[in-house]
């Protein structure tokens, strides 16, 4: 297993297997997974980097409440046994008081441990299977009254790429039903948010067609290019990372698709536009955060907690707001009992529309209930444009989807 130091305005850090540093009584103690070396380590890198960051800048500034973050980083290369075998060492060993983790498939195989040890899990996965923290909604397979992430579910995501495609066919003045189709991998991350969609684009007048399934890991995939074009689909949803969405726009340029891709919030950036060159002109996306260089308030914290070193992607901003997010849980938390799993998770329920201090305009403002894990339901849509070389984001959208019963968990 891979492992990384963290370094700066630690105390006192654990690297992951070790046990030798010394380690204050009253340190508060998380465990932090990340993906460096596995299929979604293209985007887990600027997202861990993120929270890495602001834990770094939080310790500079404080702690919590004078109490000083010890983060236990482990790289699991997106492999859920890993993911599970850290996490027991965490509870067993580490003493973890919270957990930032990372992917779909080892977050919903830890929800029953995380219920069972009152562990808070703050996650990379936006899958809608972790929303349902009573199990009420009857479509989960167990309740996860400890998962928390910051973000739009990928179900509300593609909801709201479904609205803004739906309109685009009919500012485009086309007759007939639009055709819709999913696209990804036979994996939970990429299957998460599949029925969501498919079930709202019929909602919203769209033929739905037959999925077409391509690999996590980067291929030659003109075989679904060709598959894709030879359907007729109109609006296509990418449901793997960017890593594996690179090789696809490059396969479907190759073959002369013209479908309008819209891809997941992990499936595309800045860096994917780069990687893909011209095939990334168009691509429609969804954004959870203020970009870098937006005239936001609390942009200034972030480019502070950054060290002024440049642009960073979309995903590192999102990892900013994940990592405040649990500072203020865990801040309530030491001044109303201690800070204890249960007590974190009721600091998770004290505000409502509730955004970071200092990260004003950065952050959605979300709320969680004991109800309902949907932090928020707020997203910004936007497009790549390629010209003379030259990639840009453009915002087309900030889109907001109902915040329907029936929609809670999945």
């Amino acid at each position: 297993m891979s492992r990384k130091t963290l370094t700066g305005a630690f105390a006192a850090i654990l690297v992951a297997g070790t046990a030798s540093a010394a380690i204050a009584a009253d340190d508060i103690k998380i465990g932090n997974l990340v993906d460096y070396t596995g299929a979604t380590s293209t985007v887990s890198k600027p997202f861990s980097e993120g929270k890495i960051d602001a834990f770094n800048w939080i310790n500079a500034h404080g702690g919590i409440n004078g109490k000083q973050i010890t983060a236990d980083t482990v790289d699991y290369s997106y492999q859920a046994p890993r993911a599970i075998a850290a996490y027991k060492r965490w509870v067993s060993e580490f003493g973890a008081v919270a957990i930032a983790g990372w992917g779909t498939a080892d977050t919903e195989a830890l929800v029953g441990f995380l219920a069972k040890d009152e562990m808070p899990y703050y996650s990379g996965s936006y899958s809608a299977h972790l929303t349902d923290p009573t199990g009420k909604s009857g479509v989960v397979k167990a309740p996860a009254p400890y998962n928390f992430f910051y973000n739009v579910s990928y179900s509300d995501a593609l909801r709201g790429m479904l609205q803004w495609a739906a309109e685009d066919w009919k500012k485009q003045g086309k007759e007939g039903k639009p055709k819709y189709v999913h696209m990804g991998d036979n994996h939970p991350y990429p299957n998460a948010a599949r029925k969501a969609g498919e079930e709202y684009a019929k909602e919203l007048g769209f033929d739905v067609l037959p999925a077409i399934q391509y690999s996590l890991a980067p291929a030659d995939f003109k075989a679904q290019c060709l598959t894709l074009k030879e359907s007729g689909a109109n609006y296509a949803y990418l449901g793997n990372t960017a890593g594996s969405n690179i090789s696809l726009l490059k396969s479907c340029e190759t073959v002369g698709v013209e479908a309008q891709f819209m891809a997941n919030i992990w499936g595309f950036d800045e860096s994917a536009a780069e990687a893909a060159g011209s095939a990334a002109d168009g691509v429609v996306w969804v954004v959870g955060s203020a970009t870098w260089q937006d005239d936001a308030p609390g942009m200034k914290l972030v480019h502070e907690i950054a060290g002024g070193d440049g642009y960073r992607p979309v995903h590192y901003v999102r990892g900013v707001c994940t990592a405040f997010y649990m500072k203020e849980a865990m801040e309530w938390a030491d001044k109303n009992g201690g800070v204890t799993g249960p007590n974190i998770k009721q600091g998770m329920y004290q505000k409502t529309d509730w955004v970071p201090a200092g990260l004003e305009g950065v952050c959605f403002p979300s709320t969680w209930t004991p109800e309902d894990h949907r932090g928020t339901i707020d997203m910004y849509v936007y497009q790549g444009e390629v010209k003379d070389g030259k990639f840009a984001m453009n915002r087309l959208a900030e889109t907001r989807i109902d915040r329907r019963p029936e929609w809670l968990g999945w």
